[in-house]
């Protein structure tokens, strides 16, 4: 049987690093096992935030890639202004951090560039590929963003060709997205990206969200909306190993930590736990393995936890998963504030793959929190609770010492790339 032809319309592509390359190279080494043939369509000279050579090796030997130049200004932005590199990324310096020249940037980047600056991509690949989808039998498209000005792509190929099925894929929301709010747009900006992400909505024939509450947002905005989450890819996660150092109990946060997820209650409750119970003393190790911020090691280090730190500074993604499965309880954390509860860092899904407990802080009712009762993984608390996330931690430890802290998740091969990729082959 022929198989059917998938285009996936994606800024990001090797060597491009971070996680949002991730999402579609998974879905592309996966899509051919259930029938579907995925071609790429891709930037030729892009301007990428963070470069992961080692990705390379990932793409699919047989996969079709078309190319085609792209102009953006952020080598003329990043000429003005050096921190202007940031923008790419989707961050901001924000409040007294910001100079004059930041402020300007920020302010053209979000009135001159709607909805981003890759805009001008659109035009052209649209022009291209009105050509490509006449020469060559495409049965569905995919336009994944940020870059939103992707789904732009989508939109006018929908208009030009209506049989065509459109997916429109939201690695993360576009006027909900956090740093929104620092665009300083003016009205008529603001109600030109409202209208555009609208139209996206209303014309897409699936959105795709990341989270549960994206994609429930993404429903009122009139999108026919289904959830598929990132996940974690068996062959990326390695053979579970046995811990190495059975007579040290390990909690670990892998990755970065900033001021804004700092969980000072866990310090708290951990500092009491090492200056009351002489048992926890003698075995507790706090583990960090990525870039910690350097006032929350230095509160720690002058704390009664400081003989009980083991900071490996940063590693290597195959060393990171190592250290995981060479710990008890893994610690994750996202922002306090309520707007942040559909956030779902791509990291909980390597952490359910390593079988370990797992420790999250956040909102109430956060999305986490939902994958975390379904796995039976470990347990999501707020910020403010202290008494509960001891009781939590010296259950553990019991459980721990009599070697009874087995790896009994559940439910958690619905989170690998390839089960998430057949849920996205049953929507096509």
């Amino acid at each position: 049987m022929e198989q059917k032809k998938i285009l996936i319309i994606t800024y990001y592509w090797p060597p491009a690093g971070g996680p949002g390359v991730q999402r579609w190279l998974k879905f592309a080494k996966y899509l051919p096992d259930f029938g579907w043939k995925p071609v790429i369509f891709t930037p030729e000279n892009p301007s990428y935030p963070l470069l992961d050579e080692s990705l390379i090796a990932e793409v699919p030997e047989d996969i079709e890639i078309i190319r085609t130049k792209i102009w953006e200004p952020y080598q003329l932005a990043e000429k003005l202004n050096k921190s202007n590199k940031k923008f790419k990324a989707g961050q901001f310096d924000v409040g007294e951090n910001q100079s004059w020249k930041s402020k300007l940037s920020i302010w053209v980047r979000g009135n001159f560039f709607i909805p981003d600056a890759r805009v001008f991509w659109v035009k052209p690949s649209v022009k291209f590929l009105e050509k490509y989808l006449k020469e060559n039998k495409i049965d569905t498209i995919v336009t994944s963003g940020p870059p939103h000005s992707l789904h732009l792509i989508g939109l006018s190929l929908k208009n030009k060709f209506s049989k065509l099925k459109w997916i429109a894929d939201f690695r993360d929301p576009w006027t909900e997205i956090s740093y929104y709010k620092h665009l300083k747009l003016t009205k008529s900006s603001d109600k030109k990206h409202r209208q555009l992400e609208s139209a996206v909505f209303k014309n897409a024939d699936i959105v795709l969200a990341t989270s549960y509450t994206d994609a429930e947002n993404f429903r009122k905005g009139g999108a026919n909306a289904v959830c598929i989450t990132n996940g974690f890819d068996e062959s990326d996660s390695g053979k579970k190993t046995e811990a190495k150092n059975s007579k040290t109990f390990i909690l670990s946060y892998i990755g970065v930590l900033e001021q804004l997820r700092n969980p000072e209650n866990l310090w708290k409750v951990l500092n009491e736990l090492v200056k009351e119970n002489i048992e926890f003393a003698k075995h507790f190790s706090l583990k960090f393995a990525g870039r910690i911020d350097d006032k929350i090691l230095a509160s720690l280090e002058s704390s009664a936890l400081k003989n009980h730190i083991i900071n490996l500074g940063y590693l290597t993604h195959a060393r990171a998963v190592e250290e995981m499965q060479n710990s008890d309880i893994l610690l994750i954390t996202n922002f306090p504030d309520e707007s942040s509860k559909g956030i779902i860092p791509g990291k909980i899904f390597e952490y359910l793959a390593s079988g370990k407990q797992i420790l999250s802080f956040g909102p109430d009712k956060a999305d986490v929190d939902k994958i975390l009762q379904e796995t039976y993984a470990g347990k999501h608390f707020r910020y403010q609770d202290s008494d509960a996330v001891k009781q939590f931690i010296l259950e553990k430890f019991e459980f721990w010492k009599n070697g009874n802290l087995s790896e009994n998740t559940r439910h958690i091969e619905q989170f690998s790339r390839r089960n998430l990729t057949k849920k996205l082959t049953e929507i096509l």
